[in-house]
């Protein structure tokens, strides 16, 4: 029987700030695209502009790795390959179960991307009778009845929600029952878990609204300037008097 859930890498993770944690995958996501280009080192100002941050939040981030650069070098690309890699526990397999296989569901099982960073799709699972058997992405998809077994069986280490809102929770207990510590959620719906247990939310209304704020505040300040702009000076035909006919002031 697998045990792929059991087990943890060994490394520095508990004294790196939650922070930087965050931007580890920016990085990785940067250096193995400089790797596929056979670029051999980079410096800190190049990996940061490619990251999305600034050279000194990155050297601090990598300090916390142990890893320094070489002055007028820059960083070995490779290595921090590896080393953000190992950090972040995706040089062994990590089996991820998908409950909820409707159209973002299914979506997430034929993404490509998991398996070329660690991940594994070990189990697809639907509460749909009607969805059992049937083939999404290569996997067969399985009823909610089997849960437990399908994550003992297969050593899940992280499950993916993407149920609608009313059943998450639901799920969620289950899949923290199971053994589960490690949680994905897609469905729009906040979850509560016990201490332990991480969630990590993904909302793509709420992406749109944030997006749809800084959209409005943009319009704002553009009718706010318009606002500021002096008024166009007077012609003849608008220097006029009270009477509307007679100009204000006559011209010398």
């Amino acid at each position: 029987m697998a045990t792929g859930r059991t087990h943890r890498p060994a490394t520095r993770s508990r004294g790196i700030p939650e922070a930087t944690v965050a931007r580890l995958p920016l990085y990785l996501r940067a250096l193995t695209a400089l790797s596929e280009r056979s670029v051999p080192t980079v410096s800190s100002e190049e990996l940061a502009a490619a990251a999305g941050v600034n050279s000194a939040k990155l050297r601090k981030d990598f300090s916390y790795l142990g890893s320094y650069g070489t002055r007028g070098v820059g960083y070995d690309v490779e290595y921090l390959v590896y080393q953000i890699s190992r950090e972040l526990g995706l040089t062994q397999d990590w089996p991820v179960v998908i409950v909820g296989i409707g159209n973002l569901g299914a979506a997430l099982a034929n993404y490509g991307g998991f398996a070329s960073r660690g991940f594994r799709v070990a189990a697809l699972i639907d509460a749909d009778p009607a969805m059992a058997g049937k083939p999404v992405a290569g996997i067969s998809v399985q009823h909610t009845d089997e849960l437990e077994r399908i994550i003992d069986d297969n050593g899940v280490s992280i499950g993916v929600i993407a149920t609608p809102a009313g059943a998450a929770q639901q799920v969620c207990d289950r899949l923290v029952a199971a053994g589960i510590t490690s949680i994905l959620n897609f469905a729009p719906t906040v979850l509560s878990v016990p201490e332990g247990v991480d969630v990590r939310k993904v909302d793509l209304s709420i992406e749109l609204q944030i997006l749809a704020f800084h959209e409005q505040r943009k319009a704002g300040e553009g009718e706010a300037a318009e606002d500021r702009l002096p008024p166009p000076p007077a012609t003849k035909s608008d220097r006029k008097g009270p009477d509307g006919d007679l100009p204000a002031v006559m011209p010398a």
